[in-house]
């Protein structure tokens, strides 16, 4: 048997269950988890935050904001860290 058939879904697998336990340590229990569509109400944002890193990974990271009505609000969301700017 091919062992390369073996190894990368063996290796994605891995990758993605630390990739959600980590993501899931990360999370506001008041914040809402963005999905993609789903509208945002944004008047003003009051800070935006994410897991710091060096390296160019996807990570977990927060909103705060108020909305039109003047209600403040939080969502998280995951994005491209910002050590990805950093490389060619």
């Amino acid at each position: 048997m091919n062992m390369r058939a073996l190894l990368i879904p063996t290796a994605l697998a891995c990758t993605l269950s630390v990739g959600v336990t980590h993501a899931a340590d990360d999370v506001s229990p008041t914040a809402a988890s963005y999905r993609y569509g789903m509208p945002l109400h944004v008047a003003r944002v009051i800070s935006l935050t994410e897991t710091s890193t060096v390296e160019c990974e996807v990570v977990s990271a927060n909103m705060k904001y108020i909305d039109p009505a003047g209600r403040p609000a939080e969502i998280t969301y995951r994005k491209l860290s910002e050590g990805c700017r950093l490389q060619n």
